[in-house]
């Protein structure tokens, strides 16, 4: 939905919509733009489940508050982000090589209400996206300047506290914005969450998005304690209750502080954007997956660590012109990273060190050149055209020397748009491209086990490549309604398998996806507004072998539905349905997980005075669902031999906030 158009107020920012940065042109029929104030009409329990409201995502949780969220999209359990790229403010979210798995996202460090606008793309069609894009990309701009300042307390079940406070005030020619967050959380386990988070976010701004810059420094803290997924036999017998735990001493810290900065100018002949960042991040969690298999005195639980520095940026040109009088625009650009790593994996007890698995260093750098050329032939026919080329170069110093080694590898992806219409306030839609996603690099130069050196491994490619195509339909012919239908496939020649025995993913088989998205928005009134999605997608192992095709997580059906009501003074609310389908555990489909359907409802009161008074009531109907659910050997205390059996983490039974807040 364009982010013009209506939207309700949160009773925060509401109604504040803006772009702090480039976001391209809609050009596929499922690519579109959210404003910040869509986002905030959301009752969440969870700072990233925001971006639920990118049709046929969802995000969930399967351990401790300060964890990165679970990602699901198109037939792709996303694990914490491996085929879906995040950026916040120009800024990649998404960690490669890292110590808990490949494309690491954590959004905890997001702060709503200062969201200007996302831009969302689905499928590997467009120039400015390169690793781990395949399934989709989400592009977050926060604003440069806020409408009302404002203070929010939020009271909750479960001991959820969170105080906000957010300014921007003129300095010089530009203008300052300062945000403070804090925020507190138990939950309803039986060990306590115990969330602890600090954030930040100072940004100093002159001009606009087109013409000005902008630079801006984060700073993010947590501490949690976890209580992972268990396994249903446990709780079948009594060990332990739903909300219960084996290992109480699973649990987590992290940290990120990052400097970014944006300049753009334009002209009668184009525009030139350039930007830069710099992050220093660090992450510690300790898990226990499957409890006393692998150790059965001192169990299975290990730390993985993560620290580095990381720095890039991106100079991008648009040359508008004409080729035989034909309106026309050229788009070139340079993307760079290098992320300076140190990872390790430690096998713990009750969070006490025990002993080195490995402790490396690691070295990746990236760049990348991307092409577009785009043409408006006629008043019905447009096209995109271009190219983008990656390069990669990883050298990892292993505490294991035959695991040390230079890598490189690069990749040379066709991008094709094409766009019939409009007739009748509708457009056709044409897409392919290919994508990728890198592995771990420690994988590409490893050649034994390093927790059995003995033993050989198979190294993995650097790079995997991915296909899609996707042919769409937006109509826009009745007022205030977008509807849009795409068909896709997705192919690609390796899919990364969640590992239950250590909670990582790991190469596996090609796949090949294909499905149906359709989406819905309705501004029935300036005050009202409806939404519908449904997304319908088989997944399977493109090859043969006896254990069988499904591909396991991979969701068949997803599908939501909500209502949004208010504008300014008065009362808004928002009612949210949320349809997660079942999904085969294994590859023979002989184990399958449940279904899980949730509900979550605002109702809210805006005084003329500013303030506002909203009450958010989280799994309204108290479905006893499960966030996520595995299938995986484990060992219990006292249990002779592995067994294999579901391991799911609940959803959080009925739970209520109450939001104060005042805009000055």
């Amino acid at each position: 939905m364009p982010s013009g158009a209506a939207s309700a107020s949160a009773g925060y920012v509401g109604g504040v919509t803006g772009i702090g940065g480039a976001l391209m042109t809609v050009n596929s029929a499922s690519a579109g733009i959210i404003s910040g104030a869509q986002l905030n009409s959301r009752p969440v329990t969870r700072p990233g489940e925001v971006l639920e409201e990118v049709p046929g995502l969802i995000v969930t949780q399967h351990s401790g508050e300060g964890k990165a969220n679970q990602f699901f999209l198109r037939g792709f359990n996303l694990d914490h982000g491996t085929d879906i790229a995040i950026h916040v403010d120009g800024m990649p979210v998404n960690m490669r090589t890292h110590a808990h798995g490949q494309g690491y996202a954590d959004l905890n460090f997001l702060i709503p209400e200062l969201v200007g606008a996302v831009e969302f793309h689905k499928g590997p069609y467009f120039v400015r996206d390169g690793d781990f894009a395949s399934a989709g990309s989400v592009r977050i701009d926060y604003l440069d300047k806020l409408d009302r300042n404002i203070a929010l307390t939020t009271l909750g079940s479960f001991g959820f506290k969170r105080g906000l406070s957010a300014a921007s005030v003129p300095l010089g020619t530009g203008n300052l914005l300062v945000a403070g967050e804090a925020q507190t959380y138990d939950g309803p386990w039986v060990v306590p969450d115990a969330l602890r988070k600090l954030n930040g976010v100072a940004r100093y701004s002159q001009g606009t998005a087109t013409d000005g810059f902008a630079v801006t420094g984060m700073a993010y803290w947590s501490k949690w304690n976890a209580t992972n997924q268990i396994p249903e036999r446990a709780v079948a017998e009594g060990i332990i209750g739903r909300y219960g735990t084996l290992d109480p001493t699973d649990g987590g810290d992290t940290g990120r502080f990052s400097l970014s900065g944006r300049w753009s100018q334009s002209g009668a002949g184009g525009i030139t954007r350039a930007s830069a960042y710099v992050i220093r991040y660090q992450m510690n969690l300790w898990n226990n997956f499957t409890y006393f298999l692998n150790d059965p005195v001192n169990g299975d639980q290990f730390r993985q660590r993560d620290a580095r520095v990381l720095g890039g940026g991106e100079i991008s040109r648009v040359f508008q012109g004409d080729l035989f009088g034909l309106p026309m625009e050229n788009e070139i650009g340079v993307q760079t990273r290098t992320d300076d790593i140190r990872v390790g994996l430690f096998n713990t007890t009750a969070r006490q060190y025990r002993s080195t698995v490995l402790d490396d260093r690691v070295l990746e750098a990236s760049a990348a050149f991307y092409y577009e050329n785009r043409v408006r032939w006629t008043d019905w026919l447009r096209t995109s055209v271009g190219f983008r080329a990656d390069g990669y170069y990883a050298d990892v110093r292993s505490d294991t020397a035959a695991n040390s080694g230079r890598a490189r590898d690069g990749i040379v992806n066709p991008k094709l748009g094409v766009v019939f219409g409009p007739w009748a306030d509708t457009e056709i839609y044409l897409n392919y491209g290919g994508g990728f996603h890198s592995n771990d690099a420690r994988g590409v130069t490893a050649t034994v086990d390093p927790a059995s050196p003995l033993f050989n491994i198979s190294r993995s490619p650097f790079l995997v490549p991915s296909t899609g195509y996707e042919v769409g339909i937006r109509n826009r012919s009745i007022a205030g309604l977008e509807t849009s239908l795409a068909l896709f496939r997705l192919d690609f020649a390796s899919e990364n398998l969640f590992q239950g025995d250590t909670g990582t993913t790991e190469p596996s088989r090609p796949t090949r996806r294909f499905g149906i998205e359709w989406s819905n928005h309705y501004a029935l009134t300036p005050w009202l507004r409806l939404e519908g999605d449904l997304t319908i997608t088989n997944a399977r192992f493109s090859d043969r072998d006896p254990v069988g095709q499904r591909v396991p997580e991979a969701p068949t059906t997803i599908a939501s539905a909500g209502v949004t009501f208010g504008k300014g003074q008065g009362w808004f609310g928002s009612l949210r349905f949320r349809y997660f389908g079942p999904r085969p555990l294994i590859e023979d489909n002989s184990v399958r997980s449940k279904p899980t359907a949730l509900l979550n409802g605002r109702i809210g009161y805006a005084f003329d005075n500013g303030v506002s008074l909203a009450l958010d009531v989280l799994n309204l109907t108290n479905a006893r669902a499960d966030q996520i659910t595995y299938y995986y050997e484990s060992r219990l205390p006292g249990e002779a031999a592995a067994v294999a059996d579901r391991h799911f983490h609940p959803v959080e039974p009925t739970a209520v906030r109450l939001t104060l807040a005042g805009r000055f």
